[in-house]
C-alpha cells in the first residue's frame, strides 16, 4: 500500500514567462520554474491507473524527443530537475557522467529521454534529484482506503474509480500511439488536463467516516510528497535560475500550485517552450 500512496502519479505567478523571458534576466529576480508533465515512458507501473506508453526507442519517436529537448533547450535552463530520490543522487550523478561519456545508453525512462539529454545538450554539470519517496507518519492502516473501502461496503465505489481513471488512462494511450511526442506533452500540461487530473484526489479523500479517514490521510500524504519536492527544488535554486522539471504528469497541478503561492518562482508557461504541433492532431487519429 505505501508504494501506492508513494507512486501515485496519473498558473501563473506575477509574471507569465513567454519565449522573449529567455533573454538575460536580473539575478536578484526570483528563479524561474517550468514544470514539464510527463507520462511514464518506460511503463513503470506503479500507479493506480498507468497509461501504457508504446517504445519511445524507435527512430521516430527518438526524433520527437530530440525536438522537444532542443525546443526545451532554447529555454536556456541553468539547472534541470527530475523525479529521483533526492537522496540518491550520487547514483544520478554516476548516470550522467557515464552518459556524457558514451558510457551509458539512455533508457526509455523520461528521466534519461528528456532530463540526461537536456542537460547534456546544455553542458549542465548535474541533473538535480528533487523527489521524495520515504515512509509518510503513522501506520498502514492509517492511509489504507482500499481496505477501508472493503470493510465498509464501498468496495463499487473503489473498483467503479479505478475503472473510470484506466479508461482515461487507455484513451490517451491510444491517442498518443497516432501523434508526436510534442502533441502528448502539450496535452498533458494544459490548465485543462492538470485540473483534470487532479480532481480525482477529492473522490479519494471521500474513503472515510469521520472517525477513520485513510482515503483523506492518503491524499495529505500525497499533497506533503509534492510540498518536500517543492522545498528540494527551493534549496537547488538560485536568483535568476531557470529550472526545468521533469515530472510524471500527476504531479503538474501541484508543484504549479505550490510554487506560484509560496512565492518562490515565477511559474513559466510550459507550453510556450513545447514545440508546437497541429491544433487537430488528435482528431485526425483513426478510430480503434
Amino acid at each position: 500500500m505505501r508504494e501506492l500512496v508513494l507512486g501515485l502519479a496519473i498558473g501563473m505567478a506575477a509574471l507569465l514567462a513567454s519565449p522573449a523571458g529567455s533573454q538575460a534576466r536580473d539575478h536578484n529576480e526570483p528563479a524561474e520554474l517550468l514544470i514539464l508533465g510527463t507520462p511514464h515512458f518506460s511503463n513503470p507501473g506503479r500507479d493506480i491507473a498507468n497509461t501504457h506508453v508504446d517504445s519511445v526507442l524507435t527512430p521516430a519517436r527518438q526524433r520527437e524527443i530530440a525536438a522537444v529537448v532542443e525546443r526545451l533547450a532554447a529555454y536556456r535552463p541553468t539547472r534541470v530537475a527530475v523525479e529521483w530520490p533526492a537522496n540518491e543522487q550520487a547514483r544520478l550523478d554516476r548516470r550522467y557522467a557515464d552518459y556524457r561519456a558514451g558510457r551509458y545508453a539512455l533508457s526509455a525512462d523520461e528521466t534519461d529521454q528528456i532530463g540526461l539529454r537536456l542537460a547534456a545538450r546544455l553542458g549542465l554539470e548535474r541533473v538535480d534529484a528533487v523527489d521524495w519517496l520515504s515512509e509518510p507518519p503513522g501506520e498502514e492502516a492509517d492511509y489504507d482506503f482500499p481496505a477501508w473501502a472493503t470493510a465498509n461496503g464501498r468496495d463499487d465505489d473503489w473498483d467503479a474509480h479505478v475503472r473510470a481513471g484506466q479508461a482515461r488512462a487507455d484513451a490517451m494511450a491510444a491517442l498518443m500511439r497516432c501523434t508526436p511526442v510534442s502533441s502528448w506533452l502539450r496535452r498533458l500540461n494544459t490548465p485543462e488536463y492538470r485540473r483534470e487530473s487532479q480532481r480525482a484526489y477529492y473522490d479519494i479523500a471521500t474513503f472515510g467516516d469521520g472517525n477513520a479517514d485513510p482515503g483523506a490521510n492518503w491524499v495529505g500524504g500525497w499533497y506533503a510528497r509534492n510540498l518536500r519536492i517543492l522545498n528540494n527544488l527551493r534549496r537547488i535554486a538560485r536568483p535568476g535560475d531557470r529550472i526545468v522539471a521533469v515530472y510524471g504528469a500527476g504531479h503538474g497541478f501541484l508543484l504549479d500550485q505550490q510554487a506560484r503561492e509560496s512565492g518562490a518562482f515565477t511559474v513559466v508557461d510550459t507550453l510556450a517552450w513545447l514545440p508546437a504541433s497541429p491544433r487537430d492532431s488528435w482528431e485526425r487519429c483513426p478510430p480503434r
